[in-house]
C-alpha cells in the first residue's frame, strides 16, 4: 500500500453511493485499474472534471487493500469536442470498448495508451474521415497486441510481386495464384496494400498522416473490422448511442 502518481485516461465512470464514483483508468505503467473517487459527484468537488469519461490527466492515487483511491487529479485533456458531437462521441465510445477489453491490471500499456490518445485526438480535433481513423486504429492495435499481418511477401509462395489479396486465415498478403486456393482472401487494390504497410510500419505519431481515396477507405474498413473481430474472437459493432 502507498501513494503513486501516474497519468491516465478514464475508460469508465460509475456512480457509487450518493456522491462518489468508481472509475476505470488506463495508465501507462499500471495497466487498467479501478479507482474510487470519493465525493467526485459533488458540484464543488476538486475531482469533478478529472473523473469524467475520456478525461486524460495526472492522478495521485492511494493504493488500498482492494482498490485504488483518487487523492487528487490535474486534467491534461478533456476532449470537449467529443462531448458536443454525437458522431464523434459514437466513434470514441466504440474504440473505448475495444481498449477496455484488451487491457488488464499490472501490465505495461504505454503503446496502447499512446495509440488511444492519438486516435481520440484525430476524432476530436480533425475533420478526417472517421471510418478511416477507426480502421487505422484497429489495424495498429492488432500489431501492438502481437497480431501483425505479414506485409512483405506472399504468405503462400513468398513472392513479393502482385500482392493484391489479404488472407484472414493466414493473416497477411497473398498473390493471385495462392489466393485461388484460399477461401478467406479479400481482393484489394494497390493503394490499400500500401496503406496497410504504412499503418504497420509508421512511427506512432505518423500513422494517421496519409490520404487515400474512398475505395481504399472502404477496403481498409472491411479488413480492419474482420481482422480485429477474428483475432479478439468477439464482434464489435459501431452502435448508436441513443
Amino acid at each position: 500500500m502507498g501513494t503513486i502518481k501516474t497519468n491516465g485516461i478514464i475508460l469508465q465512470e460509475n456512480n457509487m453511493g450518493d456522491y462518489d464514483k468508481m472509475l476505470t483508468i488506463l495508465t501507462p505503467g499500471y495497466g487498467k485499474i479501478s479507482c474510487a473517487a470519493k465525493g467526485a459527484r459533488r458540484p464543488k468537488s476538486a475531482l469533478l472534471a478529472g473523473s469524467q469519461f475520456l478525461c486524460f490527466g495526472d492522478y495521485l492515487l492511494y493504493q488500498g487493500t482492494n482498490t485504488y483511491h483518487v487523492n487528487s487529479c490535474e486534467t491534461i485533456e478533456m476532449f470537449y469536442k467529443l462531448r458536443t458531437d454525437l458522431d464523434k462521441l459514437k466513434y470514441a465510445s466504440h474504440i473505448t470498448k475495444i481498449i477496455y477489453d484488451v487491457t488488464n491490471e499490472n501490465e505495461n500499456s504505454y503503446k496502447i495508451l499512446q495509440l488511444f490518445l492519438n486516435t481520440l485526438y484525430m476524432i476530436s480535433e480533425t475533420d478526417e474521415n472517421l471510418d478511416l481513423i477507426i480502421a487505422i486504429f484497429k489495424l495498429r492495435l492488432m500489431c501492438i497486441l502481437g497480431f501483425t499481418p505479414s506485409i512483405k511477401e506472399c504468405k503462400g509462395c513468398k513472392t513479393e510481386e502482385e500482392l493484391l489479396y489479404f488472407s484472414f486465415k493466414d493473416s497477411g498478403f497473398k498473390c493471385g495464384v495462392c489466393a485461388k486456393v484460399d477461401k478467406s482472401v479479400m481482393q484489394i487494390n494497390a493503394s490499400t496494400r500500401d496503406a496497410i504497410r504504412y499503418i504497420v510500419l509508421a512511427p506512432p505519431k505518423k500513422i494517421f498522416s496519409f490520404k487515400v481515396k474512398e475505395e481504399t477507405i472502404k477496403e481498409l474498413e472491411i479488413i480492419s473490422k474482420i481482422y480485429l473481430n477474428q483475432k479478439l474472437e468477439k464482434e464489435y459493432k459501431l452502435e448508436e448511442l441513443f
